[in-house]
């Protein structure tokens, strides 16, 4: 999971992403409004955690404009402003959650954790995407009704792209899904599998793009 922390005091920030770091998230930092706003528009995030005293380009007005782009995305206020009119002014704005100042770590986490479950995904049992047809219940993939023939991995990263469509999805969350370790191919046996994942996405239409640095994004060719 990708989490942006719009942090402008470097001792905190450096702090609350390595404890997020640990906690399992893979955790970049903003150090001001204008960075947080480009990221968050620009690059694909599970959760920002976003504090309202931001250089530049204050918190409210980033939380704003990222709202008119990425509705759906969990976005955790974390700041020193701790009146009710700064928490409704917070949530009013399109916050998911408001936290204050100072705080325990756990909680931010157990916070953290609650939003990404609210906001989690849920797949469907079927789903067709161009003229690809994927039925989790019956363990059957078509392409214009014919079925392709797909190994366990191949599966499972199919379903992976499949239900993360309008997301990078990563070479980390890959390896998860398939309990991977660097012990077991790791990044080059990923690549084999995409490679061959592709080649049998063909007549469907669909492709898996090369995000490079980040992931793979599922996508239409037409």
């Amino acid at each position: 999971m990708r989490v942006l922390l719009a942090e402008d005091d470097d001792i905190l920030a450096d702090a609350l992403a390595a404890q997020l770091c640990n906690a399992g998230f893979k955790t970049e930092v903003a150090p001001d409004g204008p960075t947080a706003l480009a990221s968050l528009t620009e690059q694909p995030f599970d959760l920002a955690v976003l504090d309202l005293g931001l250089p530049g380009l204050d918190g409210l007005s980033v939380l704003r404009s990222v709202r008119e782009v990425k509705p759906a995305l969990p976005i955790l206020i974390l700041t020193a402003l701790d009146g009710l009119e700064h928490r409704v002014e917070g949530l009013n704005a399109g916050a998911d959650d408001y936290l204050t100042k100072p705080f325990d770590f756990p909680e931010l986490e157990a916070r953290v954790r609650a939003l990404l479950r609210r906001f989690k995904p849920q797949a469907s049992a079927s789903v067709s995407f161009g003229a690809l047809s994927f039925d989790r219940e019956a363990r059957r993939a078509t392409i214009d009704g014919e079925a392709i023939e797909l190994s366990p991995r191949e599966w499972e990263l199919l379903d992976l792209l499949l239900t993360q469509r309008d997301k990078v999805v990563t070479k980390d969350e890959i390896a998860k899904a398939w309990d991977l370790d660097r012990n077991q191919g790791g990044p080059s046996s990923i690549e084999v599998y995409i490679h061959r994942l592709r080649r049998k996405l063909e007549p469907s239409g669909l492709s898996i793009r090369t995000v490079r640095g980040l992931g793979y994004l599922l996508e239409s060719q037409g």
